[in-house]
């Protein structure tokens, strides 16, 4: 009998999200100094050209100077604390980012939005796998990060069930202060917000 270890349930799960219409990459393939990385550095945790390529999709109407006006914001969160940042980013996130843009010699406003969510297929749904993220000098590789239009929204960390001693903790340290684990052990928490 095979054992069950966490690269098989790993795999399993990329194998599901492939199923649901994800895109699914490896993180190690796409990692900053790697022919198709999708970042410039392991701190950056949104992917720019996804993100980029979105905004330009779902924003037709708006010109290239509030596309780049929507980018810097969303790359830039307001916010002097982590939650006033997580508040912010979840503004963001639903109601549109609000850029303004000269047209006809006049000052516009408009809200950029960063997700589709009457049409869901017209966004960019990605699954990568051991996404490795430094901050502060601390390494983390999720097992599984869900990005949609390259903003990360989700990780997925697989525990090993049996290990009843498995937690959050040992995946992420102590700098993350509550989460909430659903059977099998699924940790899913936010890269972006860094709430759970």
């Amino acid at each position: 009998m095979t054992a069950v270890t966490e690269s098989v349930v790993e795999d399993a799960a990329l194998a599901w999200l492939e199923s649901l219409g994800y895109a699914i990459k490896h993180g190690p393939e796409i990692a900053p100094g790697e022919l198709f990385a999708e970042r410039g550095d392991y701190g950056q945790v949104i992917l720019a050209t996804p993100l980029r390529e979105a905004l330009t999709r779902l924003n037709p109407a708006l010109p290239a100077e509030a596309i780049d006006d929507a980018f810097r914001k969303i790359n830039r969160l307001e916010g002097a604390t982590l939650g006033a940042r997580n508040r912010t980013f979840h503004r963001l996130l639903v109601d549109g980012v609000t850029v303004e843009y000269r047209a006809d010699g006049a000052i516009r406003g408009a809200q950029a939005r960063l997700i589709d969510f009457k049409h869901l297929d017209n966004n960019d749904w990605l699954a990568v796998n051991q996404f490795t993220v430094v901050e502060n000098k601390h390494n983390r590789r999720p097992d599984v990060v869900i990005f949609i239009n390259g903003l990360p929204l989700g990780v997925i960390e697989l525990k090993n069930a049996a290990d009843e001693g498995a937690t959050i903790w040992d995946a992420y340290g102590t700098r993350i202060s509550s989460c909430r684990l659903t059977r099998p052990k699924f940790i899913l928490c936010s890269l972006t917000t860094r709430r759970c």
